[in-house]
């Protein structure tokens, strides 16, 4: 398939998903927001199970994508315009439909090994995304010398994906969750005589971390 093919039928899984949900999304719901046919998702995916392991992956990539660079002058600054993509608030209808349906695909993955290891591969990119922005902070004394870069990334994203769950379950916003994260770091992690320069508090990204494809806000 050309990457044109693969983005338009992951963008229409994506709106599918938001629309249907998991438990009740079918190969004709994505096709009717596809100019595919539901011939030719079969052609290519054995089923539903089989696109949605897919579309997971599509969503890790693109997620690599667009945090490849972040913004941000020293490590401090980059972590935390990091934390500001994991937990900018997205409030729109189609994106709490989007965090509901990704906590059905997140409750399926103790019975489903594909959907597990893809979930973990993002978990881990998390993990080493936040535990290298801390590394370098030790490294140029910006963080304190006795802090685990390793253990703070496992906090924190355990952190984002508490966040994230008890916004689709709950429908409590993360944006109070990213004020602590960021003080977490100006307070918790910064060396004395550092400075991080604070949070940029710029949400004009409102996608979730996970969330939204590009082209789809």
């Amino acid at each position: 398939m050309s990457e044109e093919t693969i983005d338009g039928i992951m963008d229409a899984t994506y709106r599918a998903l938001c629309e249907h949900g998991y438990a009740e999304l079918t190969m004709q719901d994505i096709a009717a927001k596809s100019t595919k046919s539901k011939g030719t998702l079969h052609y290519h995916f054995d089923g539903k199970q089989e696109l949605l392991e897919a579309f997971l992956e599509h969503l890790l990539e693109r997620f690599e994508e667009r945090t490849e660079t972040v913004p941000g002058e020293t490590p401090a600054e980059r972590l935390h315009a990091f934390v500001d993509e994991l937990l900018s608030s997205a409030d729109d209808d189609s994106a709490t439909a989007f965090r509901t349906a990704m906590l059905e695909i997140k409750a399926q993955s103790p019975y489903d090994e594909a959907y597990q290891e893809r979930l973990a591969a993002f978990d881990q990119r998390l993990r080493d995304r936040i535990a290298g922005f801390v590394a370098d902070g030790v490294a140029a004394g910006e963080f304190r010398d006795d802090v685990d870069p390793e253990a703070t990334g496992e906090f924190l994203v355990t952190v984002f994906h508490g966040a994230q769950t008890r916004a689709a379950a709950v429908d409590r916003s993360p944006e109070r969750t990213k004020e602590y994260v960021h003080a977490y770091i100006d307070e918790a992690l910064c060396a004395d005589d550092g400075g991080s320069g604070g949070a940029n508090g710029d949400d004009t990204d409102d996608s979730a971390a996970i969330g939204e494809p590009e082209g789809s806000r």
